[in-house]
């Protein structure tokens, strides 16, 4: 066995995917506090504008030259999705808990499976119906818990329906980074992902910007900066690894959820939400773990 295939380089994937993931899941909680000062839309085509101009200058320096015709799609495919995936997500962060948010959030997943098939070809398996039934379920369990607490206001409503939409565009986003990362390198496709997201939400600028104050624009910076980081980080470890193997990885993203929200905002983790999320998880271990060899065929 090679050096490269030894049990360290194979735990390099997940490895940066976890880091991506801590990155990203900081980059949420400052974004909050930024769209929540200045604006979800403000905070969000600036936080795509900042990111690009960190990450452009190390793309250029390598010198791989422009991407080609198909390649360059793919990169407005997935800039296109992530623009409008990321601006409803920021809106829901506005109306709902870090920890809830990203609880429900981790439908994505599951709804990635349906979009496999539709987009892929691949086959739905009894077990992915089970794992999305136990999903919606934990869903549920989390929008009921506010039901209990009579936490369901009208604002409350907006968040999850925003956050839904964001969840079937993350799950689209899926089928699209897994391609993308075997044609492009992590710094082109977070170059591109945080340029031509900023791009298109600027279009709407004439009708929606706000001015920021400094304290949102430090904030913005900070999140374009970590947005970079994260995204490279995960394309990195998806270039590398199968989806289905970093997918679970991403449920890390709940702890640190938990954690900032209480340190930037004092938002309590309540039992309806952490039952909820282990449902969810639960599915999505179901959903994407690899069938057990049996020992004869394994021999056969």
């Amino acid at each position: 066995m090679s050096a490269s295939q030894g049990p360290f380089s194979r735990l390099m994937p997940f490895a940066a995917a976890a880091a991506g993931v801590g990155f990203l899941s900081l980059m949420d909680a400052l974004m909050k506090d930024a769209a929540l000062a200045t604006g979800t839309y403000t905070a969000t085509v600036l936080r795509s504008l900042f990111g690009a101009a960190i990450i452009a200058p190390f793309w250029l320096l390598q010198r791989t030259g422009w991407p080609t015709r198909s390649v360059f799609k793919l990169h407005i495919e997935r800039g296109i999705i992530s623009a409008f995936m990321a601006l409803s997500f920021f809106f829901a962060l506005t109306k709902l808990p870090l920890a809830e948010a990203i609880a429900i959030s981790f439908v994505a997943p599951l709804i990635a499976l349906y979009f496999a098939r539709v987009l892929l070809g691949e086959e739905i398996q009894p077990k992915a119906i089970y794992a999305s039934i136990l999903g919606f379920v934990g869903t549920l369990v989390i929008v009921g818990g506010k039901f209990g607490r009579g936490d369901m206001t009208a604002d409350v409503w907006l968040g999850v329906a925003s956050l839904g939409f964001s969840a079937v565009l993350y799950a689209y986003n899926f089928v699209v980074i897994r391609r993308q990362s075997q044609v492009a390198g992590p710094v082109e496709i977070a170059t591109f992902h945080s340029g031509i997201g900023g791009l298109v939400l600027l279009l709407f600028a004439p009708f929606l910007a706000t001015v920021p104050q400094t304290g949102a624009l430090i904030m913005i910076a900070g999140a374009g900066a970590l947005t970079a980081i994260g995204a490279m980080a995960i394309a990195w470890a998806y270039a590398r690894s199968e989806a289905q193997a970093l997918v679970p990885i991403e449920y890390t993203g709940f702890l640190w959820a938990s954690l900032l929200g209480w340190l930037f905002f004092r938002e309590p983790v309540t039992l309806p939400t952490l039952a909820g999320t282990a449902l969810i998880v639960t599915g999505c271990w179901i959903a994407t773990r690899k069938p057990r060899i049996q020992p004869a065929a394994a021999a056969g």
